[in-house]
């Protein structure tokens, strides 16, 4: 067999790595959107309800029917029923609308503290930075959960409690990364053109600076949102979040754990709900990484674009080399 040049092997397996990272990245990013997606359609429908009197999906949430305790899951109770006779179903449908109202106010509240606290502090510089620095690792000093735990109990176990304490250890995280970005940024041509033309402090900050940190803060927050459902569903699974009889997941795995084994569907699907919405959030987090990274969108545009070469490429041209021990290497 005619031996291959390796310019042409070299071009062969460069398109076929990025045509799989490509195409891997767009199985992630629709499976991301369909379960995000599918999430937040079931809160604002259960909101809706809410809204207008109603149950979704009948009997309701709180509905008691006790002549139908620990039903294991039938055509009439989806998910079966819990040990006061309550729809599964209906109560994993109203935790998903608890669980993502309380997620989004709490990344929206340390967002918004974290970047103006990391902008002030990388652009200034100085005395003003090491105050701002030193407080922020006193913070991340601690455990997140565990100093959570700590401020909820102290202020009360409620889910108001849960969204000041997830609140209160989640802004660091955003303050470092937006102080990383704005140390980079301020020496820019663009910056130092508008400090030339008179710009104010303020203004550099928050309409030169700002707009080019809100991307990566904007990526990770997304990727958050999962993690802060994890970490409320933590609080109300140790008693210090939602209480009895509200439908939040953590809190109904903890009402769970006197039914084990048994009512196996008690905790599995509320575990269910939980883990795959948090999975869904932080591919989406990975998806907008990649769509607003300029290296990565660069990857995926030219993996779409690269024409293939005219002439044929032999199957071969993409198999690496064995290794001197006879072993094959995958292809990089």
């Amino acid at each position: 067999m005619a031996s291959i040049p390796s310019s042409r092997l070299g071009r062969a397996r460069d398109r076929l790595g990025s045509a799989r990272v490509f195409q891997a990245a767009s199985v992630r990013n629709r499976l991301a959107v369909i379960i995000v997606a599918v999430a937040v359609a079931i809160a604002v429908i259960d909101q809706a309800a809410g809204l207008l009197h109603a149950s979704f999906p009948p009997p309701g949430p709180l509905s008691v029917n006790l002549s139908q305790t620990l039903a294991a899951p039938s055509t009439s109770h989806f998910m079966g029923t819990d040990e006061l006779g309550r729809d599964v179903f209906a109560r994993v449908v109203a935790g998903a609308q608890i669980s993502l109202e309380v997620a989004l106010l709490v990344v929206l509240i340390g967002l918004a503290i974290g970047t103006v606290v990391g902008v002030v502090a990388g652009f200034s510089g100085g005395i003003v930075d090491e105050v701002l620095m030193r407080t922020t690792d006193l913070f991340l000093a601690f455990p997140a959960l565990i100093l959570a735990a700590a401020i909820a109990a102290t202020i009360g176990r409620s889910l108001q409690a849960t969204v000041v304490a997830l609140a209160i250890v989640w802004w660091p995280w955003y303050a470092r990364l937006a102080r990383g970005q704005v140390l980079s940024l301020r020496e820019q041509e663009y910056v130092m053109a508008a400090r030339a033309m008179g710009a104010s402090r303020r203004r550099l900050m928050f309409r030169t600076i700002l707009p080019n940190v809100v991307p990566t803060v904007t990526i990770q927050a997304t990727a958050d949102i999962g993690y802060a459902m994890l970490s409320t569903a933590g609080l109300s699974f140790l008693g210090l979040g939602a209480q009895p009889p509200t439908p939040e997941w953590g809190s109904m795995i903890l009402e769970s754990l006197s039914y084990q084994p048994t009512a196996w569907w008690y905790a599995t699907f509320p575990g269910l709900a939980l883990a795959v919405t948090a999975f869904g959030f932080n591919l989406l987090g990975d998806g907008l990484r990649d769509w607003l990274d300029p290296a990565m969108r660069g990857l995926h545009e030219r993996a779409a674009l690269l024409p293939a070469d005219k002439e044929p490429v032999a199957v071969e041209a993409f198999a690496a080399p064995a290794s001197p021990a006879g072993t094959e290497r995958g292809v990089p």
